[in-house]
């Protein structure tokens, strides 16, 4: 039974039944008052509080009866029954399902459980640096393909003559927010260039934000006098989302000097609607930032953006290498990861910060 024992520890670590029992009577009881509803943001809190607690419980549920039918199939496998290949698979699975509450459990920030507005840019050097912001524009999309998650490009800029000046998308599910903003900062590529005629090795940078989706009734004011609309005909990647009317919408917020362009519908309102999304959340990050600039709590532990501080190298040569120079995470298959393996580093960013040793975006010489 000592299957048993250790499961119940971890169910422990993961989550405190009997404090979690109490707090959601409270909740409950909370819910139920007449004047719950008076303060809506309020009650937003407590609901999403509650589900929090409930999904803890069911998980612990859940492992709890993994490891009850793993204890059983260790004494069937004790008396002589051939259960190697089931008793393998449920270890394996009881594991995956430990590291998603591990991970859960570090993801406690308000805005964590949120979807997440992404922006990839590239950085100097032209064509070079537009195609590895459109790799990594794959990887995510790779990555949220493995996830789950559901994503929709709002906005696509192509490059010249290949890759992207620009994309921005949104990433809907569970924690999508928490997850995306441990891979805000800039990423690095060290590569033989597939655009040099002399075969040289090239280095190359993009860079990526993440900010979380914000519900309707937050409450950032814009005034209409702070904006400037221009329309203009879609473009970008071909496909039946680049229509020939003027639906494309562009809002410059004068005050910041941000700049928000969507294009992905094919009616000019609702490209209005989702560029003022995204506009809200990136002023509701800039609010933040001013009251929390120590913290920086809603754009993720991340410097400012510059070449001296990328948080990941990619290496394709001399040598294979994908390193995090915050927490040291090193793999040595780049291919998987640029084919969206990304949680290892995620799972790896979120443990360093948690336990306070999150290393600086500094990275080694690799070149």
């Amino acid at each position: 039974m000592r299957i048993s024992a250790a499961a119940l520890t971890i169910c422990g670590v993961i989550f405190d039944v009997a404090s979690a029992s109490e707090e959601l009577s409270r909740l409950d009881a909370r819910a139920s008052a007449p004047d719950f509803w008076k303060d809506q943001a309020e009650a937003q809190k407590t609901l999403q509080r509650r589900r929090r607690l409930e999904q803890d419980r069911d998980l612990v549920t859940s492992l709890k009866q993994r490891t009850d039918d793993l204890a059983v199939l260790a004494e069937w496998a004790a008396a002589g029954e051939a259960v190697d290949d089931e008793f393998a698979r449920g270890l394996d699975q009881l594991d995956q399902q430990v590291q998603a509450g591990e991970i859960k459990k570090m993801l406690g920030g308000e805005h964590d459980q949120k979807n997440a507005i992404v922006t990839i840019h590239p950085g100097a050097g032209g064509t070079e640096s537009q195609d590895w912001a459109e790799m990594l524009l794959r990887m995510y999309l790779r990555w949220t393909e493995r996830r789950g998650f559901k994503r929709e490009i709002i906005d696509y800029q192509p490059g010249e003559e290949a890759g992207l000046k620009s994309v921005t998308f949104t990433v809907t599910g569970d924690y999508a927010y928490g997850l995306l903003a441990a891979e805000a900062g800039v990423h690095r590529l060290v590569r033989i260039s597939p655009f040099d005629q002399a075969a040289r090795r090239h280095t190359s940078f993009a860079s990526l934000y993440a900010w979380p989706e914000l519900p309707e009734d937050v409450d950032i004011e814009i005034e209409e006098k702070d904006l400037r609309i221009d329309t203009y005909r879609s473009s970008g990647a071909g496909g039946q989302h680049v229509n020939v009317t003027d639906s494309a919408v562009r809002l410059t917020h004068l005050p910041t000097g941000i700049v928000v362009s969507c294009q992905n519908e094919r009616s000019q309102h609702r490209n209005r609607d989702s560029a003022m999304r995204v506009l809200k959340a990136r002023l509701y990050d800039i609010k933040m930032k001013e009251q929390h600039a120590a913290l920086q709590k809603i754009s993720g532990v991340k410097k400012e953006i510059g070449f001296g501080s990328q948080i990941r190298s990619y290496v394709l040569h001399p040598y294979q290498m994908v390193k995090d120079h915050r927490t040291k995470e090193q793999v040595g298959d780049p291919a998987r990861v640029l084919d969206g393996d990304l949680d290892v580093f995620i799972k790896s960013f979120l443990m360093k910060r948690a336990s306070g040793t999150l290393g600086d975006a500094d990275a080694d010489d690799d070149d």
